[in-house]
């Protein structure tokens, strides 16, 4: 894992009154955004930066209180408060022409933010939208059985709260592998950070609350039509999508193509970041 200060400059921006965003800024060109998966944080994105800030000036940020962005215990972590801080963010730092880029919820978050910010918005990319939950949590826990014991358990009130504090490197290890198939293991310099963050006072409640969250992410879908910008849709082959959900939010985006990434999950920038890469900086 390489250290974030010799890919960048990282620093905090105060977006509203009650909240801050961490994030990181490299390269130089029109601005390409980073939206980071479920669970995860900028570091997420750690090896795909360098390539990428040889093309634009590259904007990974932490989403409310993931990584090292402010946490607010009384919100609700749901699509709606990640999109307004998204757009706080871009309007705070007055960026235009931008190319949005997410992965699960920030594969949604590119797609909702694009809609309501279309002037701003010059192309997007969604690599695995996480839009499709059929009850707490249905994605993540499609991974692997312990993915589907341990965020069962996220929502049952008092028991969630006590299962969520017992997580350990190597249950979150176990989770996350879940959403990989071209790596066995999530990288464990990248994992031990994950674990760090995990420990910060009030993480477990947005842990639980994008989780409660889910009804969110799948009415996210209405807002797709208003997309104006050129969108790239990608899939792992082996995401936890299922066929017929990718086809939905391809029907959403005007029934654009879908481009399928072989041999890879649902955290693809980290299971096969140079087929991610090159589709995403592809003419």
């Amino acid at each position: 894992m390489q250290n974030l200060s010799k890919i960048g400059h990282v620093t905090d921006l105060k977006i509203d009154g009650n909240r801050s965003i961490r994030y990181l800024k490299a390269g130089n060109g029109d601005p390409l955004i980073l939206l980071h998966t479920i669970r995860t944080q900028l570091d997420y994105f750690e090896n795909v930066i360098p390539q990428l800030a040889k093309h634009h000036t590259v904007y990974a940020i932490d989403l409310p209180g993931h990584g090292y962005s402010s946490i607010d215990t009384n919100a609700n972590y749901d699509e709606p408060y990640f999109r307004s801080a998204v757009i706080a963010f871009i309007e705070k730092l007055d960026l235009k022409e931008i190319t949005l880029v997410g992965e699960s919820i920030g594969g949604v978050l590119a797609l909702t933010v694009a809609s309501q910010l279309p002037n701003r918005i010059k192309q997007v990319v969604s690599s695995n939208p996480y839009d499709y939950d059929k009850k707490y949590g249905d994605g993540v826990r499609r991974g692997n059985f312990l993915a589907n014991f341990v965020i069962s358990q996220f929502a049952i009130p008092y028991v969630g709260a006590v299962v969520a504090a017992m997580e350990n490197i190597l249950f979150l290890g176990i989770i996350l592998k879940g959403g990989l198939k071209n790596k066995r293991w999530m990288p464990l310099e990248l994992l031990k950070e994950f674990d760090r963050v995990g420990r910060r006072k009030g993480y477990r409640h947005v842990e639980r609350s994008t989780f409660a969250g889910w009804q969110s992410w799948g009415k996210a879908k209405s807002l797709y039509s208003g997309v104006k910008s050129p969108v790239k849709l990608i899939y792992g082959q082996h995401d936890w999508s299922t066929l017929g959900e990718r086809e939905e939010t391809a029907k959403q985006l005007g029934g654009i193509s879908i481009s399928t990434v072989a041999n890879t999950g649902h955290f693809a920038f980290v299971d096969n970041p140079e087929k991610i890469i090159a589709i995403l900086l592809a003419k």
